[in-house]
């Protein structure tokens, strides 16, 4: 299995302010939101079909971090694709963070995707995601075993999140996060400095760190997983079964696709020939 980063594929405009002030918008940030736009991907589209050929190629169950254009929206998403090259589905941002939510779209709990595989059920909760304990409790439910957390978060205080997540799942986390140069400000002629700097990493589903984490470099993480531990794990604790209170706490997941418009045929009944005007 390979993950990659979040935003991996049509990029993290990280530093960039498109433009934005209470109440104002600029010309210029939507020149850049407009630039932004066209470096997104469709899904389906020729950049899909290159991520299937690659996991086809490989042989490898591959989850990339991408931002989806669809209609007029940007979406932050997470692609399945199967050993085979086959499409296995998507997940949406269900809530971006801070200055994100002005030019990327809220996913519904229509992609709360969570593939099956040989391996165990693989499943991704984005950046931060992660910390929004009903989704990852949602998430626990759906048995997810191969946890993977795309992000650009770098500071310090992810690792603990990431072990934290791992221990309170009884699951492998998978972590990527980029490592990214570049001016600062984003477009701006000055000199390169490092925008995101990695802290990728892998952990048990006791907490240990198996790999990582790495800062300052681009570099491949590589973990043998013993899925054994996830079962030892759940021995005294498994916090959607014998860990749960059910009669106390529950939670309602809405995973129906929502949509703006809907469209619906009227057919009308022919009832004989004495009801007709």
């Amino acid at each position: 299995m390979v993950l990659f980063p979040e935003a991996f594929v049509g990029g993290y405009p990280k530093g960039m302010g498109f433009g934005i002030s209470l109440g104002r918008r600029t010309e210029e940030g939507r020149d850049e939101f407009q630039r932004y736009f066209a470096s997104a991907i469709d899904v389906p589209g020729p950049e899909t079909e290159f991520l299937s050929n690659v996991a086809r190629g490989q042989g490898v169950y591959l989850i990339t971090g991408v931002i989806e254009r669809s209609g007029g929206t940007l979406y932050c998403s997470v692609l399945f694709h199967g050993p085979a090259g086959e499409y296995l589905g998507k997940h949406r941002k269900v809530m971006p963070t801070a200055l994100e939510r002005c030019v990327w779209g809220f996913g519904d709990g229509s992609t709360l995707t969570v593939v099956d595989s040989p391996h165990g059920r693989i499943g991704a909760v984005i950046c931060w995601e992660n910390y929004m304990p009903l989704l990852r409790t949602a998430m626990y439910a759906k048995g997810v075993g191969l946890y993977c957390a795309p992000t650009v978060d770098d500071r310090e205080t992810w690792i603990p999140t990431m072990r934290h997540v791992a221990c309170e799942g009884r699951c492998f986390v998978l972590s990527a996060c980029q490592y990214l140069e570049g001016p600062s400000p984003a477009d701006s002629p000055g000199p390169t400095v490092t925008l995101i700097r990695g802290g990728s990493c892998i952990v048990s589903p006791f907490g240990e760190l198996l790999a990582g984490p790495v800062y300052g470099s681009e570099q491949i993480l590589t973990a043998e997983l013993h899925l054994a531990e996830i079962t030892r794990g759940k021995f005294d604790l498994d916090v959607v079964g014998h860990y749960a209170r059910p009669d106390l706490f529950q939670l309602h997941v809405d995973e129906s696709e929502r949509n703006i418009v809907s469209h619906m045929s009227h057919v009308m009944p022919i009832t004989g020939d004495d009801d007709r005007p």
